[in-house]
């Protein structure tokens, strides 16, 4: 054997091979192959933090063939992941087969494609001891943090809790978001909207009062002053005072960077991060393509950096000409500024199709399912970024009516550029805007309809994980490759519960932000969390020594538990329960909701008198359409959600598809949703309807 190289996975290890066939073994470490022991802290505090390695449990087996192969090879190549976490791979591995440290036997590649692969070969290097030191420095960071609060945590609230550094922060962000919804007052207000067309004209526009005719900002408070209004327009004449008309353009979004990807990928397709990343590893990775063989499909999915190369954007225009014509191709090169905090990972391009030209409808012909949708994203998004911008034209109007103002805009598109492919997804409602009719200056309009609604001012909505996500890189908290595992961690914590998508603390998340507000408020401070992130970006620039970076945060943080344990001395925080609506049949007392091992159960407060329990389900509102019981949420053995009777047995009626508070149109039964419709389930119906845009009820 000549030359021997080290990828992190055999999918990487198959699609390399092919690329540089004869004269080298590609073969997978399957991941890190070193840790710090999962049994004990294994930081020498005493002597500047050293970590103290070993081998993971169970590749020792793996480890004995890497040495063996590595004995054999001519050459050894470190080919992992190009970031902090790959590097760290290499380390250990060049470590444990005895390769020096200073030799260029380390390889990246930013796509797994014959180009990238050849490229990566090319231009070997040493192993990067400042990347290695910063990821270092984040694993003992988090060993010391974690190792040190958890049994603190364990004596003053309950054993088998944790805390973190990122994760501690992503549920304050939420328990604060959730305090404000709390806090929040709804103030009452009220729309006036102006149904209005031309003279001689059948097309209606809407404009709403904005303020007084002297342009005085109006608020209107209550029914009684939309009364007082509506009652002095009457018999009032509706004019245009005021008519602008100009031009805009609308540029694409840029590519995406991982934290754009994880929240463009949640809004649209209803991914989580982990789901997301799990997809987007095996994009990057390589799959089978009919007519390219095993193939990378996108760049490195790990990224805060916006660059694209000049070969991408040639790839990427020469396609557009070709598919839309020259118009649609953008004529200058795009360039990007990240917004994140901080950029990391520059050195990387931002996440794109590895090859251009080859679109997802040809892609769809191998791969199917997460794989094939987010590969679709990913190549419009990058495609759209490099076409041409949208032009519209736009109209503000004016309308006086008596004392008061009302306004109207609208816009025609005149060339829809990137939008004929792609337009990016946002949380918010954005401002309607439609087309209006032909309108002239001082034209006398005719009132169709004067309408007036209440609202109320609504709470800021709770985080999903892609507001989270954003939150959380906006505040330079975390790094691309702790986004996912931070939510699935909160999650499986029981600190956070995801209510129809949204990000909800629960009472043990909200007891455990408490009690860290008090006692580390440090570790739950965002902006200490982020000088935290920027110090280790010096860790990896080669400006600061990781040990001189964890000696700071340490010393600061074993004060505050030295001082916590004498705050806290013989007292032990209750975590409060949960009630609930249910009864208990035995002794009559509202059942409360607990946490087990197996996740969350109804049992009475009457615990020892009372030991009854009982499965948690959910009432849905929805009723069956077999026999009129409440529909349920319940959980497979699998953990998937269904829907069922409470009458079960005795009514067997269940079904995957969840029921929605819309009745039949035909016989007043629950709806249920599959797909983009809903449908009614009651036998012999056969109703159905398409799911307009935004009727989702969530």
């Amino acid at each position: 054997m000549a030359k021997l190289v080290i990828v992190e996975s055999p999918a990487k290890a198959k699609t390399i091979g092919k690329y540089l066939g004869d004269g080298y073994e590609v073969t997978a470490s399957m991941g890190h192959i070193r840790d710090l022991p999962a049994s004990q802290m294994g930081i020498d505090v005493e002597h500047d933090y050293t970590p103290q390695y070993i081998s993971i449990k169970g590749k020792e087996k793996l480890i004995k063939e890497l040495k063996a192969a590595a004995k054999k090879a001519d050459e050894v190549f470190l080919a992992t992941d190009p970031d902090r976490e790959g590097e760290a791979i290499s380390w250990h591995l060049a470590n444990i087969l005895g390769l020096p440290l200073d030799a260029p036997d380390r390889v990246t590649f930013g796509e797994i494609t014959k180009k990238g692969v050849q490229e990566g070969m090319a231009h070997p290097r040493v192993i990067d001891t400042n990347l290695f030191n910063a990821q270092q420095a984040r694993r003992v960071l988090d060993r010391l943090v974690g190792y040190k609060l958890s049994p603190f945590l364990w004596r003053k609230v309950r054993r088998g809790l944790s805390a973190g550094r990122v994760q501690s922060v992503a549920v304050r962000l939420i328990v604060d978001r959730e305090k404000e919804i709390e806090a929040f007052q709804p103030e009452e207000y009220w729309n006036l909207d102006a149904l209005l067309s031309p003279p001689g004209s059948s097309r209606k526009f809407t404009a709403r009062l904005t303020s007084t005719a002297a342009g005085k900002k109006l608020t209107v408070k209550n029914g009684e002053q939309a009364e007082a209004i509506r009652t002095s327009l009457e018999g009032q004449d509706y004019t245009v005072t005021s008519l602008e008309k100009g031009t805009r353009k609308k540029v694409p979004a840029p590519p995406f960077i991982t934290s754009t990807l994880q929240q463009e990928a949640s809004r649209r397709l209803g991914f989580t991060a982990a789901r997301t990343m799990r997809a987007a590893q095996t994009l990057y990775e390589g799959v089978e393509v009919a007519g390219h063989g095993m193939m990378g499909l996108i760049t490195y999915m790990r990224t805060d950096s916006l660059r694209v190369s000049d070969e991408a954007v040639a790839g990427a225009k020469a396609y557009i000409g070709e598919r839309w014509g020259q118009d649609y191709v953008c004529a200058y090169k795009r360039t990007y500024k990240t917004k994140s905090a901080t950029a990391a990972q520059d050195a990387h391009e931002a996440i794109r199709p590895s090859v251009p030209s080859l679109t997802p409808d040809e892609v769809d012909k191998s791969i199917t399912g997460d794989t094939a949708k987010l590969y679709r994203l990913i190549w419009s998004r990058f495609i759209a970024s490099q076409m041409s911008d949208c032009l519209q034209d736009t109209v503000s109007v004016g309308i006086t009516a008596g004392d008061y103002l009302f306004r109207a805009s609208g816009y025609v598109v005149t060339f829809d550029g990137f939008t004929a492919l792609y337009e990016e997804a946002t949380d918010e409602k954005e401002k309607k805007e439609t087309a209006l009719p032909p309108l002239e200056k001082d034209q006398v309009l005719k009132l169709r309809e004067l309408k007036s609604e209440q609202k109320f001012t609504q709470p800021p909505a709770r985080y999903t994980e892609a507001s989270l996500i954003r939150a959380l890189e906006e505040n330079g908290i975390g790094r691309p490759s702790t986004y996912a595992p931070t939510i699935s961690t909160v999650i499986d914590r029981g600190y956070v519960e995801r209510d129809q998508k949204k990000l909800k603390p629960t009472l043990l998340g909200r007891t455990i932000n408490e009690l860290m507000m008090e006692q580390f408020p440090d570790i739950v401070d965002v902006g200490f969390s982020a000088e935290m992130e920027r110090n280790l970006d010096k860790v990896e620039s080669g400006q600061a020594d990781w040990r001189k970076t964890v000696d700071v945060f340490y010393k600061g943080f074993e004060q505050s538990l030295e001082q916590a344990e004498k705050n806290m001395e013989g007292k032990k925080v209750k975590v409060p329960d949960e009630e609930s609506d249910e009864i208990c049949e035995k002794c009559g007392r509202r059942m409360v909701i607990k946490t087990g091992r197996y996740g969350k159960f109804l049992a009475c407060p009457g615990f020892p008198e009372c030991q009854n329990t009982k499965r948690l389900v959910k009432d849905t509102g929805g009723r069956c359409p077999k026999c009129g019981g409440r529909m349920l949420q319940r959980r497979s053995a699998k953990g998937r959600v269904y829907y069922g009777c409470e009458g079960y047995p005795q009514c067997d009626f269940m079904t995957w598809d969840e029921p929605v508070p819309d009745t039949c149109e035909k016989c007043g039964a629950t709806l249920f949703k599959k797909g983009g419709k809903f449908y009614c389930a009651k036998e012999g119906c056969g109703f159905e309807k398409q799911v307009r845009k935004g009727e989702n009820h969530e």
